[in-house]
């Protein structure tokens, strides 16, 4: 049960092969035997959730089950900055640590009413824009396959808590590779939506206007299959989040591999990426090749500028500072706090303060922020005229395995991997492809342009039969 796609529980439950009681309670029980060792969950509903799965097998014992919703009886996680009713809504900041969500956000009611039930939150970094997973509210999430290494960040506590098999999927949040990431560093699929697909309604800290467009929340799955249930039931406006719009969403399996040309692109020209991570690339792609798929090769300078992009676009599409998300609406101030992380008496963890000081000095910068946004546009533009309906390119979501902790801290760029295709508002899927020589998973990106969720859906399907796909880690218990 603990191996199997959320899809094919969710078929297992409707033939009553399963009751949802059973899967609830296997995934509470694996939860509790895997967490003290990740430190992935941080706040549980399993009695609410026995509850509701006690309900749900009453009503499919008395229902036809092809009218039951789609994700029927299937137990989920959501990251700590999604707001679920009655449970944290700290953000991972110290002064939030008491904060409770008094509703559901948008995606978490639609879960709901797609059969889904919610068993817990996960941990997140401190006010959501670093890759490392950890707090001073709830401490440090580590990798289930090396708890020497980062989950990723910053849904973090989502591909620790999935990857190990406690959860049959869950919700994840990406600005800047954030639900991609973890998936990569944790070996399971994520998928970041297109841009203004999907509500943000509840989400903390509120995305505000065009920053909603880059802000998406997404599927984090065990397989691909799972994706396309799962951003149907979230995806599409709800009077309240002014960016979000309908979208077309394809039949992924009407997808033939023959009509999709295929752009590997092992870097942006300007991040150094392992070995191991453009052979992946390539590997993909060959096997693409090997289906039909057309190669072709991809050289676009404007790639270089992928972190000026990334920074002015973000900063010009919002009006609140990252250190006012610090301080929970006024601005931490940054040099005292930044002399008290050194001697180990502040309360915000040393990278959500250095991306504090980083955004203030970005803003100084007008002239540099507009020329770098047009060049964003020229970007998105010429991007999309390249990829047409069937284009995708293959990209690494990182530029090496998981890390060691602190370990980004030496190469705070390298995220760029993921978040250009943020502010180009593309969609993109990441799934793993092996294992490096030190049994760590690595990931490949499939992106594709606004709309093409279905498509890159697909390519990952086809890699993910190639490759075999996710396997469960078995993280190991922290020594006594």
């Amino acid at each position: 049960m603990l191996d199997q796609s959320a899809l094919s529980l969710a078929r297992r439950i409707r033939l009553r092969e399963l009751s949802p009681v059973e899967v609830i309670d296997s995934h509470i029980a694996r939860t509790e035997a895997v967490n003290p060792a990740i430190n992935a969950v941080v706040a549980d509903r399993f009695e609410r959730a026995r509850a509701e799965a006690r309900a749900a097998e009453d009503l499919l014992m008395r229902s036809d089950p092809a009218e039951l919703p789609p994700l029927f009886g299937l137990p989920y996680t959501a990251k700590e900055y999604i707001a679920a009713e009655g449970m944290p809504l700290s953000a991972g900041i110290w002064s939030r640590r008491d904060t409770r969500a008094t509703e559901d956000a948008e995606t978490i009611r639609r879960l709901r009413q797609a059969g889904a039930i919610l068993i817990g939150i996960t941990n997140v970094p401190e006010g959501g824009l670093w890759l490392e997973t950890y707090n001073n509210v709830y401490g440090r999430t580590v990798n289930p396959w090396d708890p020497r290494r980062s989950a990723g960040g910053s849904s973090g506590g989502e591909g620790a808590i999935i990857s190990s098999g406690g959860a049959t999927f869950g919700l994840g949040a990406d600005i800047g590779g954030s639900i991609r990431i973890p998936a990569a560093f944790c070996g399971i699929v994520g998928h970041k939506p297109t841009g203004r697909m999907v509500p943000n309604t509840g989400f903390w800290p509120p995305a505000e206007g065009e920053l909603s467009a880059y802000l998406v929340c997404g599927p984090m799955t065990r397989r691909v299959e799972d994706v396309m249930p799962i951003l149907r039931a979230i995806a599409g406006p709800d009077g309240v989040d002014p960016v979000t719009r309908e979208w077309t969403l394809e039949d992924e399996s009407a997808i033939d591999l023959r009509d999709v040309t295929v752009f590997p692109v092992e870097t942006n020209g300007r991040t150094r990426v392992w070995n191991r991570m453009r052979v992946a690339v390539r590997d993909a792609a060959d096997a693409l090749a090997a289906r039909g798929a057309t190669i072709k090769p991809l050289n676009l300078p404007r790639m270089r500028r992928a972190f000026e992009i990334w920074s002015a676009m973000m900063n010009s599409a919002g009006e609140t500072t990252y250190a006012e998300v610090l301080g929970d609406g006024e601005p931490v101030a940054l040099p005292r706090e930044l002399l008290r992380a050194a001697t180990g008496r502040s309360h915000h963890t040393l990278p959500a303060l250095i991306v504090a000081a980083a955004d203030v000095l970005a803003r100084r910068l007008p002239t540099t922020l507009e020329r770098m946004v047009r060049a964003g546009r020229a970007l998105q533009h010429e991007l999309e005229d390249i990829l047409g309906p069937r284009g995708v390119l293959l990209h690494p979501p990182y530029t090496r395995p998981a890390p060691r902790h602190h370990g980004p801290l030496l190469t705070p760029f390298d995220f760029v991997c993921t978040a250009l295709f943020n502010v180009m508002e593309f969609p993109s899927t990441t799934l793993p492809v092996g294992f490096d020589r030190n049994g760590l998973p690595v990931g490949v990106q499939v992106i594709g342009r606004r709309g093409a969720d279905a498509l890159t859906v697909a390519v990952a399907s086809a890699l993910e039969e190639d490759f075999g796909g996710w396997r469960r880690s078995e993280p190991r218990p922290k020594a006594a």
